[in-house]
C-alpha cells in the first residue's frame, strides 16, 4: 500500500456540494504547467520513460480521434511519472506540406491572387505568417483535454533543429546511394499539382465505363478493353501472353492505333493474363505503372499525352480537353469509326483518389527523387522478428510484415513550395551536388537548387530522435532515446510507423526508435460508422467537454479502448461517465464528512471489522489488476475494473455497510474512517491517470498533498483476506435477494419494512445492523406478523408486509412463475436426455441448455421457498 506522510489540511466543507468541471479544469491545468510537473529533466538519475505525440497537422484542430489517442498516452505517462520515472511526453506539430499549402492558397484566392503572383520566397513567408497567426490552435485544445506534455520542448517539423536533421539524413542517404533520382510512374494529383506517395492514395469504387476497342483490321486486329480511353493516345504497343496461341501470329508485327495514324508493335510479355478479358492489353508506358514496366522490358517509347493539369497535349482534335472530356470525345470518335465492339456502363471499379483533396489520381511518368527502401525495410522487419520491437496487439504483426516486406521505393519529392526543400544543386554543365547542413552550397553562374520539397512523412519519420536534438549528440538524446513505446492508430502503421522504424534504425546505429508499438483503432459513432463531416456524424470533442467536462470525455474514450479495435462512442456514454465523475465527487465528500482520514498508521487486521478487511483485500487486488491492464495496454478492461471497484465496491457497498459504524461512533468508527481514507487515497491515485481533474481536486482536499501528478503510484501490499471476502459476499447475496424481492413487490427503495432476521447459523450476525440499514428494515416490534419469508443460504429474513401486498395475488404470481420454471426444467432435461441430440449438437449449444437447467432448478428452489414463506389464509 502507500505511505502517507502529508498532513491533511482542507476539510470536506471546502468542496462545493456538486462538481462543476468548468470551475476546476482550466485552473488546475495551468497550475500543473506553471509548477513544471510535466517537464522532463535529462540530468535526472531516474529511469527514463519517453513517448512522442503523433504530431498533428498545423492546419488541424482537436478531433475525437486526437482526443482518444491523447487520452491513452496521457494515462500511460501520468502513471509512469507517479511510478518514479523521468517522464517525457514530447509535443509538437507537423508542417503538413500539401494541406498547409492548400489552406494558404485558398486564402490567397479570396484576394484574387495565386502563389505565383507572390513568388516562392514571399509565398513561404506568407505561410509562416499564417502558421504564427492561425496555426496550432490544437495546442490550446490539448490543454483543455489535460495533456501532460512538456511544453518547454515543443517542436515543429520545419523549425531550425528539425530542418538540420532532415538535411543531415538526406545527405547521409544520398552518399550511401539510398537516395536517387529517376524517371518513373508516380501518383499525380492534378488538383494539388504534386506527386503523392502510394499510401496517400485512397481507393474507392467509382462508376465509369468499360469499352472494348478494336485495333488493326481483319485477321491482324486485336480487341483491348479499357476504362481510360483517353490514354490510348499514348499507347506504344499491345501486349499478349507469350503462350497465347490466339495471337502468336501477330507477335512481332505492327498494327494501326486508331485515331492517330501511328503503327505500334504487338509484344509478348508474361505480365499479361491470357484468361482476363480478351487476353490482350494496351500498353501506355507514360500513364500506367504496369505498362511502364512492360515498356522497360521491351524498349518501348514513353509517350506522355497529358500535362500536369490532366489536359490532353497531343496535337489533334482532342488537344486542350480535360481528361474526362477527352474520354467521352474519344469514345464517340471510335464509335463513329466502328471501333467500339462492346460497352459496359455503368462499370464500377476501384479508382485512386488524392487523400488530401479527393481528386482522381493520374498515373504519370515523372522525374522524381526516390528512397531505395529495400535494405531499410528489411531492417525494419527484422527488428520486429528478432524481438527488438514488439507490436501490440500481436495479431497486427502480419499487417506490418505485409507492408515492410513488399515495400516499393518511396517517391519523396513533392512539387510544392512549403516544406523542406531538397538540398541538391544543379550546375551549368550537368553537375549534381548534395549539400549537408554544415556545407556551403555551390555558387556562381548557372547553379540552381532543386525546386521540389520533401514528402511530409520524410521529416516526421525522424520525429523520435530529431525532437531530442539529433544530429547533435545531446543529453536529451542520450537520456530519452529510444522511446519506451509508440501509441498510435493502426491506420498510420504504414504512413508513419514503418518510416520511423526505417530511419531510426538507419540513423541511430541499429537502435530502433521505440521498444513497443501499441496500436489502437479508430473512433466511430455509436452505430459503428466512421465519423465524417460528410456523414453528418462528426463530433467536436470540445462541445462534449463544455457540456460534461474533460474527465467524462476521457473516461468514455478509455473505457472503449480495446487494443487494435475501433471504438464506437455516443453522447449518452459521455453522459454516463459524467455521472461517474459526480459519483466520485459526492461519495468522497460524504466520506470526508464522516471523518475519512489518512492520518496515522493503518490499523492492524485484528482491529478491523470484516468489512474493513474485505475492502482492503479488494483494493489490493484492484491495484494488481490495474497494473496488469496498464502493462498490456488494456484500457477498456482497466477502466471497467476501476469503475466497478470505485462505484460498486467502495461507494455502494463499503460506504453503505459502514454507515452504522460511523453513526455509532467510538473506536470502530475511527478504524473504519482510517480504512476509508486509505481506500479513497489509493482509489483516487488509481483513477487519476484517466480522470485527472476530479481526482486531483478530491485527493488534495483529502490528503493535503501537493498534487496527484507527482504523488506515488499505489503498490499492491499483498494483503488478501479470503475469509472476509467470503463473509461480505454472503452479506451481498442476502441484500441482493431481499432487494430483488422488494422490487418484485413494487416497494419503494426508501420504504421501511419491519423484519425479523435469523442470522445465527451464519457469519452474518455481526452485520445485522448494517444489513438493516442498507435494506431499510425496521426491528420487528410487538405487533410483528411475518407475511413473507425469504431463506437465503443459512439465513432467513421474515418480512411484515401487512397492507403492502395482496397475498393471494402474490401466491398466484409465484405459482405461475414456478410452473414456468418447472416446464423449462422438463424441456432442458428432455433435450439433455436425448442421446441423438447430444451427439450432433455443438458444445456451446449443449452448454447453453445445461445453463438453462441449472437456472431453472435454482428458480424452482427460490420460488418454492417464497411460496412457503407466504402467510396461509
Amino acid at each position: 500500500m502507500t505511505e502517507n506522510t502529508q498532513t491533511p489540511s482542507s476539510p470536506y466543507s471546502e468542496l462545493p456540494t456538486s462538481y462543476a468541471p468548468a470551475d476546476v479544469e482550466g485552473k488546475l491545468y495551468e497550475r500543473w504547467v506553471e509548477r513544471g510537473y510535466f517537464e522532463a529533466d535529462e540530468k535526472s538519475d531516474k529511469p527514463p520513460f519517453a513517448i512522442v505525440i503523433p504530431p498533428p497537422n498545423v492546419t488541424g484542430s482537436l478531433h475525437l480521434g486526437h482526443a482518444f489517442e491523447h487520452t491513452l498516452i496521457d494515462a500511460i505517462t501520468r502513471r509512469k511519472r507517479m511510478q518514479g520515472y523521468e517522464t517525457l511526453w514530447q509535443p509538437g506539430m507537423d508542417h503538413a506540406g500539401i494541406a498547409t499549402q492548400n489552406v494558404v492558397e485558398r486564402e490567397l484566392a479570396k484576394e484574387g491572387k495565386s502563389r505565383h503572383d507572390l513568388g516562392r520566397e514571399a509565398f513561404v513567408e506568407r505561410v509562416w505568417q499564417w502558421k504564427g497567426e492561425s496555426g496550432g490552435q490544437i495546442s490550446g485544445q490539448m490543454r483543455r483535454l489535460g495533456d501532460g506534455v512538456d511544453w518547454s520542448r515543443e517542436r515543429f517539423t520545419m523549425d531550425e533543429g528539425l530542418s538540420e536533421a532532415v538535411q543531415t539524413i538526406f545527405k547521409k542517404l544520398y552518399d550511401d546511394e539510398l537516395i536517387y533520382r529517376a524517371e518513373r510512374i508516380i501518383n499525380w494529383c492534378p488538383r494539388c499539382l504534386t506527386a503523392i506517395s502510394d499510401i496517400e492514395v485512397e481507393y474507392q469504387d467509382d462508376e465509369g465505363e468499360l469499352v472494348s476497342i478494336r485495333y488493326g483490321e481483319g485477321d491482324a486486329s486485336i480487341v483491348v478493353a479499357t476504362t481510360r480511353a483517353e490514354t490510348m493516345l499514348g499507347d506504344t504497343a499491345v501486349a499478349v501472353h507469350p503462350d497465347d496461341e490466339r495471337y502468336k501470329h501477330l507477335v512481332g508485327t505492327e498494327i494501326e492505333l486508331p485515331l492517330t495514324g501511328r503503327r505500334i508493335p504487338v509484344v509478348a510479355d508474361g505480365h499479361v493474363d491470357p484468361e482476363f478479358g480478351t487476353g490482350a492489353v494496351k500498353v501506355t508506358p507514360a500513364h500506367d505503372p504496369n505498362d511502364f514496366e512492360i515498356g522497360q522490358r521491351h524498349g518501348l517509347p514513353n509517350l506522355a499525352v497529358m500535362d500536369e493539369h490532366a489536359v490532353i497535349t497531343v496535337h489533334g482534335p482532342f488537344q486542350g480537353l480535360d481528361r474526362l472530356e477527352a474520354r467521352s470525345a474519344i469514345v464517340a470518335a471510335l464509335r463513329a469509326e466502328g471501333r467500339i465492339v462492346a460497352e459496359k456502363r455503368p462499370y464500377t471499379h476501384s479508382v485512386g483518389h488524392c487523400s488530401r483533396c479527393k481528386t482522381t489520381i493520374e498515373p504519370r511518368l515523372s522525374l522524381q527523387w526516390w528512397v531505395k527502401v529495400g535494405p531499410l525495410a528489411k531492417a525494419a522487419g527484422d527488428a520486429v522478428r528478432d524481438g527488438q520491437v514488439k507490436i501490440h496487439p500481436q495479431e497486427m504483426e502480419k499487417r506490418y510484415f505485409d507492408w515492410v516486406d513488399n515495400l516499393h521505393d518511396w517517391c519523396i519529392s513533392r512539387q510544392l513550395w512549403w516544406g523542406h526543400r531538397i538540398p541538391v544543386w544543379y550546375g551549368p554543365n550537368g553537375e549534381i551536388v548534395c549539400v549537408g547542413p554544415d556545407e556551403q552550397p555551390p555558387s556562381g553562374e548557372g547553379w540552381t537548387q532543386d525546386t521540389d520539397v520533401l514528402d511530409t512523412w520524410f521529416s516526421s519519420g525522424l520525429w523520435p530522435f530529431s525532437t531530442l536534438g539529433w544530429p547533435q549528440q545531446t543529453d536529451s538524446l542520450a537520456k530519452f532515446y529510444p522511446n519506451a513505446v509508440l501509441v498510435t492508430g493502426y491506420d498510420i502503421l504504414f504512413f508513419w510507423v514503418a518510416r520511423m522504424m526505417m530511419f531510426g534504425l538507419y540513423a541511430m546505429d541499429g537502435t530502433p526508435p521505440f521498444h513497443t508499438i501499441a496500436l489502437h483503432g479508430m473512433v466511430r459513432d455509436e452505430r459503428g460508422k466512421k465519423m465524417s463531416k460528410s456523414f453528418g456524424n462528426a463530433v467536436n470533442p470540445l462541445d462534449w467537454m463544455d457540456k460534461y467536462g474533460s474527465d467524462a470525455v476521457r473516461f468514455t474514450l478509455a473505457r472503449g479502448a480495446n487494443p487494435g479495435v475501433d471504438v464506437p462512442i455516443g453522447e449518452d456514454w459521455v453522459q454516463a461517465s459524467s455521472k461517474f465523475a459526480n459519483k466520485i465527487w459526492n461519495a468522497t465528500r460524504f466520506a470526508m464528512m464522516n471523518g475519512a482520514t489518512i492520518e496515522g498508521d493503518l490499523p492492524s487486521a485484528e482491529e478491523m471489522s470484516a468489512t474493513d478487511r474485505w475492502v482492503l483485500s479488494r483494493l489490493n487486488a484492484t491495484v494488481a489488476q490495474a497494473d496488469a491492464f496498464y502493462e498490456d495496454y488494456q484500457f477498456s478492461k482497466l477502466s471497467e475494473a476501476l469503475y466497478h471497484f470505485a462505484w460498486d465496491e467502495v461507494f455502494d457497498w463499503y460506504v453503505e455497510l459502514s454507515k452504522t459504524t460511523f453513526f455509532a461512533g467510538g473506536e470502530p468508527a475511527k478504524v473504519s474512517a482510517r480504512v476509508l481514507g486509505e481506500v479513497l487515497d489509493v482509489t483516487l491515485r488509481l483513477l487519476h491517470p484517466v480522470v485527472p481533474f476530479v481526482t486531483e481536486t478530491l485527493w488534495t482536499t483529502l490528503t493535503g498533498g501537493e498534487s496527484l501528478v507527482i504523488a506515488d503510484w499505489p503498490k499492491d501490499s499483498g494483503f488478501r483476506d479470503a475469509a472476509a471476502e467470503a463473509e461480505i459476499e454472503g452479506v451481498q447475496t442476502l441484500v441482493r435477494e431481499v432487494r430483488r424481492f422488494r422490487k418484485e413487490q413494487d416497494l419503494d427503495d426508501k420504504q421501511k419494512v419491519p423484519a425479523r432476521l435469523d442470522l445465527s447459523a451464519t457469519a452474518l450476525a455481526a452485520h445485522e445492523a448494517a444489513i438493516r440499514q442498507v435494506l431499510r428494515l425496521q426491528p420487528e416490534g410487538d405487533a410483528f406478523s411475518a407475511t413473507a419469508t425469504l431463506p437465503v443460504g443459512g439465513a432467513t429474513v421474515a418480512l411484515d408486509l401487512s397492507g403492502t401486498i395482496d397475498v393471494e395475488a402474490e401466491r398466484k404470481r409465484l405459482s405461475k412463475d414456478l410452473a414456468a420454471a418447472e416446464k423449462e426444467k422438463q424441456q432442458a432435461e428432455a433435450k439433455l436426455g436425448n442421446e441423438a441430440f447430444i451427439a450432433k449438437a455443438p458444445d456451446n449449444v449443449v452448454d447453453k441448455i445445461k445453463g438453462r437447467l441449472t437456472k431453472a432448478e435454482a428458480d424452482i428452489a427460490r420460488l418454492t421457498d417464497q411460496l412457503a414463506g407466504l402467510p396461509q389464509g
